[in-house]
Parts: C-alpha cells; structure tokens; sequence
C-alpha cells in the first residue's frame, strides 16, 4: 500500500482546523498535525506579500488522495490553494498500518473520485 502526506496553507489557525477535522471526520484523512503560525512569502497578482498563515500536514492512503484533494478545495478559502503530496517512502510500520486502517474505516462515497 502507497502512503502520502499532503502539506497545505490556510489562511487561519481556525480554517486549517476545520478542514482537518472535516478530512479526518470523512475518512479522507488519517490524521492530520496543524501548525497554527508560519508566514508565507509569495507572489500574488504581481505584488510581493508576506502573511501570517497556518498549515497542515494530513497523512492518507494512495487510494484517498484525489478525492482528499478534491475536497480540501471544496472547504478552503482561496482561490488558489497550495494543496500539494508527497509519497512517504518509509515509516514506522504500525503507525501506516494504523492509517491504513483509518482511510478505511469510513469511507466516504460522496468524496470517492473514480477513474474513468
């Protein structure tokens, strides 16, 4: 089974905690760590901004990912959101197979994107 860990910005503590708990809750999402203080330096629309931002690491399965992605953007303030994943090439192997288990125990059709 292939692991991922999806990094992505809000623009409040408060945002990257709800849709934490809405990604945990749904099943998309085995856990996910909150980082309530970072700032982002960025260009936007030709102007140079530096902001005060939180961030969240979520850990989920292969199987999860598209459709934790996909609903990240339903929930997430921006117009353009830095959702972005990364394959986990190793780790503790009790703690995958608990978010292993985690993706699957409730599994949310609604949010299940499909191939084809």
């Amino acid at each position: 089974m292939k692991f991922f860990s999806v990094y992505v910005t809000a623009a409040t503590a408060a945002e990257a905690e709800r849709i934490a708990a809405r990604v945990v809750e749904e099943g998309l999402a085995a856990c996910a760590n909150v980082l309530p203080k970072i700032r982002s330096i960025y260009r936007w629309e030709g102007r140079l901004h530096r902001d005060p931002e939180a961030a969240m690491i979520l850990k989920t399965t292969a199987s999860r990912l598209r459709a934790l992605m996909a609903r990240i953007k339903t929930l997430h303030s921006y117009q353009v959101p830095c959702i972005v994943a990364w394959p986990i090439a190793a780790g503790h192997r009790p703690y995958l197979d608990w978010v292993a288990a985690e993706c699957k125990r409730m599994p949310n059709t609604r949010w299940t994107i499909r191939k084809g």
